[in-house]
């Protein structure tokens, strides 16, 4: 009497939420089981790949049972398994150009047959030709799709419904109905305005929110242009607004914002002098981008004062303005320039200096230097993917090594070429360096000590010897970094 053997198959779910029409994922398990002993395979549960309903099958790195599906097919040699089975090609893949890599993996490598359930093609050239056109339509139906979605997307928002993401203070609840009130975070929304509307700058409110331990809708530290934000949105009066559609909204609003927003709109709108701003390329002060936080490290910026009797021009950091960090490292101009101007004489007059000396390089190996080090950053990238690649099954360990070492030898030649330009020790004695940088500070201390010269001569001539300037407010202390 002979016996018939069963062949080992797995089978690949998934389910969008994009077509109306497709079968559920209990109903795809018993559809593709029955195909499968009709053909005389077993399908163990082990090899049965469901994702999670909504997955798109657009991207094959966003699908974990996929990765799974192709990891254990390349697990032995053999296959575990002969015959994968599907619902609809489409299960497999909306990306044709993923749709050819993986089924050639499968294929090829594994030794692993395709089969749709629901789309039978024959065997040999045509049938790849029947299923190639069938990818084809997938690809075309879930590129089309994105654009049908934005056109419901639109016609939903023309109807008055809810949709884009609900800012602080308010949570979803689904099916374009009217967003609620989340009462934790409506308590920071309503003191950002009494607090602002208090006579409280932007900068106080930010500060002021991160001190109570306050955090945005994403859960990060409040900041200048978020408070700005929040007290321009639109939507704390009952307006909601959508990819340029606007309409009345039907949400929950409370007088205690409502009844002092148009003031603090108008509080900002005076605030706001975008004519006054700089060019970017203009230099604000010879200081500017060399004198440093003490605290953070940041660069201080020059605040111009519009009546001098009353408050001098001064030099603050930027991330303390936007509420980054409490301590204040404020310095007036006057001030920070005659303190600069009285270290430099100092230095003249004394000769006691401490420096690094820099070897120039020229310009056409700075650049050759910059081309290595760009190509070593992207061999670490090229290091992450091929390990992506042997942790997801899609190569095998051998291949993953050979990868491997064909990279650390394109490391090895680079890093080969990256010393000769790696900077040799100094042949010129200490006393030739300091005779050279005591006469580049005698120089930059000519041009900055003279009203005549312009701030970006200034400017040039202290970055010639100065790497930055740290300003220790604490300490009433300026921390010079000299180099020639």
């Amino acid at each position: 009497m002979k016996l018939n053997t069963l062949e080992i198959g797995a089978a690949y779910v998934r389910v969008s939420t994009d077509d109306q029409a497709e079968l559920s994922p209990d109903a795809q398990i018993r559809v593709i089981q029955d195909s499968a002993k009709a053909d005389g395979f077993i399908i163990p549960t082990e090899f049965i790949f469901m994702e999670k309903k909504g997955i798109s099958g657009r991207k094959a790195d966003n699908r974990p049972e996929f990765q799974k599906m192709i990891a254990v097919a390349k697990s032995q040699s053999p296959s575990p398994f002969k015959r994968l089975y599907l619902w609809k090609f489409s299960r497999f893949a909306r990306n044709q150009e993923e749709s050819i890599f993986y089924k050639g993996i499968l294929r090829k490598k594994c030794g692993v047959e395709i089969k749709s359930v629901s789309e039978p093609v024959a065997d040999g050239m045509f049938g790849r030709l029947i299923e190639t056109i069938i990818e084809w339509f997938d690809e075309y139906y879930s590129i089309n799709l994105s654009g049908e979605v934005l056109r419901g997307m639109s016609e939903k928002a023309l109807r008055n419904g809810y949709q884009a993401s609900p800012c602080l203070g308010y949570k979803a609840v689904g099916d374009g109905k009217p967003f609620i009130i989340n009462e934790q975070e409506y308590a920071i929304v309503e003191f950002i305005f009494r607090y602002y509307h208090d006579g409280h700058d932007l900068t106080a409110v930010a500060r002021e929110c991160n001190r109570r331990g306050y955090h945005t809708k994403r859960g990060n530290p409040f900041e200048r242009r978020t408070i700005d934000r929040i007290l321009r949105n639109q939507f704390y009066m009952g307006i909601v607004e959508w990819n340029g559609i606007r309409f009345q909204g039907t949400h929950e609003i409370r007088p205690c914002v409502t009844d002092i927003f148009q003031a603090n709109l108008d509080r900002l709108t005076q605030e706001f002098r975008p004519l006054k701003r700089r060019e970017v390329s203009s230099c604000r002060h010879w200081l500017s981008g060399i004198l440093v936080c003490g605290t953070c490290g940041a660069s201080l910026s020059v605040n111009v004062s519009n009546n001098h009797k009353k408050r001098p021009d001064t030099f603050q950091c930027w991330r303390y303005a936007k509420g980054h960090h409490t301590g204040s490292c404020s310095i007036s101009v006057h001030k920070a320039e005659s303190t600069v101007l009285e270290s430099l004489k100092c230095v003249l007059n004394t000769g006691n200096i401490e420096f690094e000396y820099t070897i120039p390089v020229d310009e056409k190996q700075s650049e050759a230097k910059a081309t290595i080090e760009a190509a070593l950053s992207r061999l670490a990238v090229k290091e992450l993917r091929i390990r992506d690649a042997y942790e997801n099954g899609i190569d095998s360990l051998d291949e993953y090594r050979m990868n491997k070492k064909r990279l650390q030898a394109e490391r090895d030649s680079l890093n080969q070429e990256l010393e000769n330009f790696t900077p040799q020790k100094s042949d010129i004695p200490p006393s030739v360096q300091k005779a050279e940088i005591m006469k580049s500070i005698r120089s930059a201390y000519n041009l900055i000590s003279n009203p005549d010269i312009e701030y970006e001569v200034k400017g040039m001539a202290l970055r010639r010897i100065v790497k930055k300037i740290t300003y220790h407010r604490d300490e009433n202390r300026m921390e010079f970094h000299y180099y020639i």
